[in-house]
């Protein structure tokens, strides 16, 4: 079917769905495919739970009388078409991210601020894949004037696949690290796949990025951009310092070369959140927004996603950042904790997903560095951590965050602070009960 048909089906549709669980009543349902699911099976209940048309990609599914079920080739390309049509017809300001670590609390943070003068339509929770990707353009209307669109990859290509369905006009990476090796295969791969954004902007033109200054790996693969500068330097865009980060991340800032200095005091824990947070400042003041309406947004955001979240509890001050982990975040959680002023410091760590053959290494790097701190409890959960070489103290092992809760039951943890740190998969987050 020619795209710009389908777009008029859509056009006539309250939403699209890829859930046949999930139908609203005049919605557009995509049967999707997935390693344990074909979304091809459920498209006739589909029209029967309310979705006004199915899309499918296998004939034995369309049939030859229902009107209402379109074939197509591949459902998930289709999906994609009509995402960037779609965006194409409305043309709104794009803002893409991506990086290794903080893209998501980045973009939290950037739409926050920008909604304070925009109609803003930015990507829910982490749907940030070549499915959410789409999913998040096709809400676009005619209300919004600006988009952040966050953009994940765990393997090269993946990030040019998801510019090419956005057609951003400015982009920001937030950082490069070790994640996904796994997938990525090396450092330098992650570099290259990040730079793809920066990449497409190039060849578009008359585009802008976003660039912390302070980033040697991202000013050195930014090449000819139109760059807007934020960083601790003086002179930027946006320049800032850090002020204090104990528990709370407190940072100053100030525009170009303007005299007047503002002071924010977030609810973000850790200092590796400043950048974060310096960002919004910068895209925002670029968008036009009061100083003073970015501090009070920033100011009243509040993590509640397992991200730098804390938490207070009847017996502990429990540090929450169990939503993913990697080398490099691992690393900069333990060191900004060990900066806080807490007197009984315990940290609980899950095992780092997706890194392929240098997991063992990087779980070891992580075990040798926590040697030298002085960290009352340490507490590793999963396989990973189970191949390392523990040495003699403070260290405990489980496999399974079960087992933790179990020692948990029978010698609670009271009147400490307590970090914990994993990838999701690992279920650290029902932790926090036992706590």
């Amino acid at each position: 079917m020619d795209i710009s048909i389908l777009y008029k089906i859509f056009l006539n549709c309250t939403c699209v769905t890829t859930d046949s669980r999930n139908c609203p009543k005049g919605s557009l349902f995509f049967a999707l495919k997935g390693a344990n699911f074909d979304g091809n099976k459920f498209a006739a209940k589909a029209l029967e739970l309310g979705s006004t048309y199915a899309i499918v990609d296998e004939a034995e599914y369309a049939g030859s009388t229902n009107s209402h079920i379109i074939l197509v080739d591949n459902c998930l390309k289709t999906l994609q078409q009509l995402a960037h049509y779609h965006r194409e017809q409305m043309g709104t300001k794009m803002i893409g991210i991506t990086g290794t670590n903080g893209k998501t609390t980045t973009k939290e943070l950037i739409s926050t601020v920008l909604k304070e003068a925009h109609n803003v339509l930015y990507t829910e929770g982490n749907l940030n894949n070549s499915i959410g990707v789409p999913l998040t353009l096709l809400r676009l209307t005619a209300y919004h004037d600006i988009a952040v669109v966050e953009m994940g990859a765990s393997h090269p290509g993946d990030i040019k696949e998801l510019v090419d369905i956005a057609d951003p006009d400015y982009g920001i990476i937030t950082n490069v690290g070790k994640a996904h090796l796994q997938g990525f295969g090396s450092f330098e791969n992650i570099i290259k796949t990040k730079g793809e954004l920066y990449d497409y902007l190039r060849d578009k033109g008359d585009s802008t990025i976003f660039i912390n200054r302070d980033n040697r790996y991202l000013m050195k693969i930014a090449g000819k951009l139109n760059p807007i500068y934020y960083g601790k330097k003086d002179g930027l865009y946006v320049n800032g310092k850090i002020i204090e980060c104990s528990p709370f991340l407190i940072f100053s800032w100030k525009a170009g070369k303007d005299k007047e200095s503002y002071t924010v005091h977030t609810k973000l824990i850790g200092d590796y959140n400043f950048d974060n947070a310096l960002a919004a400042v910068t895209i925002g003041r670029f968008f036009g927004v009061d100083p003073m309406r970015i501090n009070t947004a920033l100011e009243a955001y509040s993590p509640d996603n397992s991200r730098s979240q804390l938490k207070e509890t009847e017996h502990n001050s429990l540090i929450i950042d169990a939503y993913n982990a990697n080398p490099t975040s691992m690393n900069a959680s333990l060191a900004n904790y060990e900066k806080m002023n807490f007197e009984h410091k315990i940290v609980i760590l899950g095992d780092m997903k997706e890194l392929g053959k240098t997991s063992v290494q990087e779980h070891q790097n992580i075990v040798d560095s926590l040697s030298q701190n002085l960290f009352d409890r340490i507490i590793l959960v999963g396989e990973e951590f189970g191949k390392a070489k523990l040495p003699n103290g403070s260290f405990e092992h489980y496999n399974s965050v079960e087992d933790v809760i179990s020692q948990l039951q029978k010698q609670p943890i009271t009147g400490a602070s307590v970090l914990i740190k994993g990838s999701n998969s690992m279920h650290l987050s029902k932790l926090v009960d036992e706590l």
